[in-house]
């Protein structure tokens, strides 16, 4: 292992989290809104970084790439698609949030419909983060850092689950401190200064991998017109039937996926929750959603040129790293692997945090104990942190026997993020619907959806698993409607402004929001191929 590599890796984590230390110890940790919501004093610099880093982590640096390596460009539609759904959270859900002045999400549901609908969708999010997400954060991270950095030799261990549950030791382990002893002024800070990192390793890597292709012509942009004339088929933005992303899912299970994560998911809704107004809230949102338009330099783009570099011999999901290890310089490979661990870190100690802020104050406070003061609060949220850490560290080496790490995401990712934005949607847009409407609707979901995933595979032979989440989706909505038609509420619901947050819009979000949607459009018609639709 060359020691510039281990150096570089160590100089770049150590920098991180010492200027994370300076720049959050005068810090507010002990109110439950300093903790939780950084005192809301997030500007929109801070919000757009903590939104991309929370987002972004080895399971899509691997697994989009490693879709990319196989599909191409139409793989896109996880980056590119989110833009658009952040334009959606920034000018109709984060108003309507911070005019609540709420903490999470269900506590805005509880505002809409009652306690049980706030209850029933913390336990679906705080069961969902601990059994499924904080895992495959951790699995995917230990295995792309070993892969990186060749782990394997460095430690001399023979077997290969033995370097992973070290790996998944140390990254939980760093990462609770961060987030359980931090809050989330600790988290979202951290999270800009490893964006920055992984700006800039990211786009060195797609810019030494189209040198390596560009061969002796020597020039990124020689690289790129290589690249197309040796596989126009990889550069379309139109997914074929038999693809990861067939063109039409894009808009149901797809669309739908992304306006959950984006506008509904409390691990990514926090970081705007803790705004110091909509005006940087709305600024941040749209930072991060004209990022997202060119995240597939990062994303898409390394997995077509592996494609080219590696066309034999090479496992998809094995791309990135070898791709890594091959055209960056020792230095540089250190400094990568320590954005990566900034990466996993990020997500990872945001959804722990996420997971503590939903259990003190929708559990514990709300069911527990109700007279709990402010210190009892983060306690409880910093000893379910510890816990649901314990327990994601102890099943993520399990994830080793999944076939394709990134597709078991999005499956059981479906399982309860559709049926959360059905309410939250009904329950902004009707006045009527009724609390029954909507807890009869989070539990009528999860059934639908439990018992097609894990019942009736059949199912996947006729009909595709995002046009079945969007078919769960409209029966939904009619769900609550009727139900809202029968037996309505005796007082159309209206939502009352807290004063927590200052509610004046930015200026330039209703024109900046409308030009990233033309941008998105524009990018999909330049690439499109519809041909591939009739083959």
């Amino acid at each position: 292992m060359d020691v510039l590599t281990i150096g570089s890796f160590a100089f770049f984590t150590g920098l991180v989290g010492l200027a994370t230390y300076l720049l959050t110890r005068g810090d507010d940790h002990e109110s439950p809104i300093g903790y939780f919501l950084a005192g809301r004093r997030l500007t929109g610099g801070v919000i757009a970084g903590s939104l991309l880093l929370t987002n972004l982590s080895t399971e899509q640096l691997v697994g989009i790439n490693g879709q990319a390596f196989t599909d191409g460009l139409s793989v896109m539609a996880w980056e590119v698609i989110a833009a658009v759904a952040l334009v959606c959270m920034g000018l109709f859900f984060l108003p309507r949030y911070l005019k609540s002045g709420v903490a999470t999400l269900p506590q805005f549901l509880e505002e809409r419909f009652d306690s049980r609908t706030r209850t029933i969708a913390s336990l679906i999010f705080i069961v969902a983060y601990a059994t499924i997400l904080l895992p495959i954060i951790l699995y995917t991270g230990a295995t792309g850092l070993s892969g990186i950095l060749n782990l394997s030799e460095m430690t001399g261990f023979d077997s290969d689950i033995g370097v992973l549950w070290l790996t998944v030791l140390l990254i939980g382990i760093l990462g609770s401190v961060y987030a359980i002893f931090g809050g989330l002024r600790t988290v979202a800070v951290s999270d800009t200064l490893n964006g920055f990192g992984l700006l800039v390793g990211g786009v060195l890597i797609a810019y030494f991998g189209l040198l390596r292709v560009a061969g002796e012509q020597g020039s990124p942009l020689a690289g790129w017109s290589v690249l197309r004339n040796a596989m126009p088929e990889k550069f379309n933005s139109i997914g074929a039937p038999d693809q990861h992303v067939p063109f039409s899912t894009l808009f149901t299970g797809v669309f739908l996926l992304h306006v959950f994560y984006w506008c509904t998911n409390q691990q990514i809704i926090q970081r705007t929750l803790g705004a110091s107004s909509l005006r940087e809230g709305q600024r941040g949102v749209l930072i991060a959603a004209t990022m997202k338009i060119l995240a597939p330099i990062i994303i898409v783009i390394p997995g077509m040129i592996a494609a080219y570099l590696y066309s034999d011999g090479v496992v998809a999901d094995k791309a990135y790293g070898t791709l890594v290890r091959d055209v960056l310089p020792p230095s540089l490979v250190g400094f990568f692997a320590a954005v990566i661990v900034g990466a996993v870190l990020s997500t990872y100690n945001s959804v722990l945090n996420s997971t503590a802020t939903l259990f003190s104050l929708g559990v514990y406070q709300k069911h527990i104990n109700p007279g709990a003061s402010q210190r009892q609060i983060i306690q409880s949220g910093k000893w379910c942190g510890a816990a649901v850490a314990v327990f994601a560290m102890a099943t993520a080496p399990l994830l080793a026997k999944t076939e394709s790490i990134f597709g078991y995401m999005a499956k059981m990712n479906g399982l309860y993020s559709i049926p959360i934005f059905a309410v939250v949607l009904v329950g902004i847009l009707s006045k009527y619907v009724p609390a029954l409407a909507a807890n009869t609707a989070l539990l009528t979901g999860l059934v639908l959806i439990g018992l097609r995933y894990f019942a009736f595979d059949e199912v996947a032979l006729w009909l595709h698993e995002f046009h079945f989440l969007g078919i769960v989706f409209a029966l939904l909505v009619v769900l609550m409607l009727i139900i809202g038609r029968l037996r309505p509420r005796s007082e159309p619901y209206q939502q009352q402004y807290s004063g927590e947050v200052d509610l004046t819009p930015w200026r330039w979000a209703k024109p900046g929001g409308a030009g990233i949607v033309l941008v998105v459009l524009g990018i999909y018609v330049y690439f499109a191929d519809f041909s591939i639709l009739s083959k």
